[in-house]
């Protein structure tokens, strides 16, 4: 392998984790960044000369921390406020701890993970700085996927520095007394980046399978390096859904309900490798709603048809998230459970009391749930008008074929 081909390698596997441990050692996203991609410009011509390093990422971090006090100094002649950065990056290259230090450097990703989702920053802030510097994806990217403009994002990113900055927010992991808090910022991020990816919020696609493999990404790596039982929970929550994703579209486009699916066709090693981690987090009896999610997945995917689920299992674990989380979501997906297990008029009054109370009023899908159950009684009109109501509502293309499908059949 030559030089330029070794540094793209190893860009591709260790930029993200040079930029954690320089965004530790400088202070700052900005410098960091610029720091990486001049030591990666350095190796494609040093390497060519002296041969790929025994250890690519501490040689990396020891360049870029070098090329960012270099840069100080320069700027220092022309800005006097600079000279007392570059003396502080001096001092720190020469008593920080060996760049070596594997331990040190896996925990630059775990610190990088929780600054990025400090609960002090707005929930688009931390979506879109966490896949910007933790996962490396372009503002371009990130617009994509969450249907807004490359500028907006851009802006979302820069507030949130200045944020960081300005608010001296800490480079570290929270104190154990502190972890449940903030944890629960991570495990939000992490899943709203996989829901994003698996069942978009608009546009022409159902899924966007590179937001959910960069969200089962994150929750790879924060169990490994913090394996907290609801981080276990979540990534097996994830596991799960992703091991549907190849029957979730007909081959012409619409969407495919679970209960239609070909279940031949969901991944069979995702599903073992998403129950032994439900396992283990529900054996810790310190669990929460991920870990609930994730059982209730699980349930489905034990089930070799459709006929075969045990709706009373799944109706009993809403029964307990319901209590952890009150969302009138979980009611919903609650609701639909009691409807197979005791029939759809025991579901449908519950739709209809969360429809009256005006949570669920803008929510597709409570409309769409509440179509079907008054289809399956026989109350045509009735499904008729919440047909028509979830149309107005929805915004993903595979999921409007689906209902207007379903209008046509009435």
């Amino acid at each position: 392998m030559d030089a330029r081909a070794a540094v793209e390698e190893v860009y591709r596997l260790e930029s993200r984790r040079v930029l954690a441990t320089l965004i530790r050692l400088l202070g700052d996203f900005d410098r960091a960044e610029e720091a990486m991609h001049e030591a990666f410009v350095s190796a494609v011509e040093q390497w060519a000369r002296d041969g790929v390093p025994a250890n690519p990422r501490a040689w990396l971090v020891s360049a870029g921390r070098f090329k960012a006090i270099d840069a100080a100094r320069r700027r220092a002649r022309f800005d006097r406020s600079l000279a007392a950065l570059a003396r502080e990056l001096e001092h720190s290259a020469e008593t920080d701890p060996k760049l070596e230090d594997a331990q040190t450097l896996e925990d630059d990703r775990l610190r990088l993970v929780f600054t990025c989702c400090h609960p002090a920053l707005t929930p688009d802030a931390q979506v879109a700085l966490t896949l910007r510097e933790v996962c490396g994806l372009t503002t371009e990217e990130i617009a994509r996927a969450f249907l807004t403009t490359a500028p907006t994002v851009a802006q979302r990113i820069v507030r949130a520095k200045a944020k960081i900055r300005d608010a001296r927010i800490p480079y570290q992991v929270p104190e154990r007394n502190e972890l449940p808090e903030r944890l629960d910022s991570v495990l939000r991020v992490i899943y709203l980046v996989f829901n994003e990816g698996y069942s978009a919020s608009g546009g022409e696609s159902l899924m966007r399978a590179d937001l959910s493999a960069e969200a089962i990404r994150l929750g790879r790596l924060l169990v490994e390096l913090l394996p907290e039982p609801e981080a276990t929970g979540l990534l097996a929550l994830m596991l799960l859904h992703e091991s549907r994703r190849e029957a979730r579209l007909a081959p012409d486009g619409t969407l495919v309900l679970l209960g239609d699916q070909d279940r031949p066709r969901w991944n069979r090693a995702l599903i073992a490798e998403g129950a032994a981690l439900v396992e283990r987090a529900i054996t810790s009896r310190r669990f929460g709603p991920y870990t609930l999610q994730a059982a209730i997945a699980a349930v489905h995917a034990e089930a070799a048809t459709a006929d075969a689920t045990d709706w009373r299992q799944i109706v009993a674990l809403y029964d307990v998230l319901l209590r952890a989380d009150e969302s009138p979501i979980v009611a919903l997906n609650r609701a639909v459970a009691v409807a197979m297990r005791d029939g759809p008029a025991a579901g449908l009054a519950i739709i209809e009391g969360l429809l009256e109370s005006g949570a669920l009023d803008r929510y597709h899908l409570a409309h769409s749930a509440r179509a079907d159950l008054c289809r399956r009684l026989g109350r045509v009109e009735e499904a008729r008008a919440s047909y028509v109501r979830a149309l107005a509502l929805v915004k993903q293309e595979p999921e409007r074929r689906f209902l207007e499908k379903r209008l046509e059949e009435l």
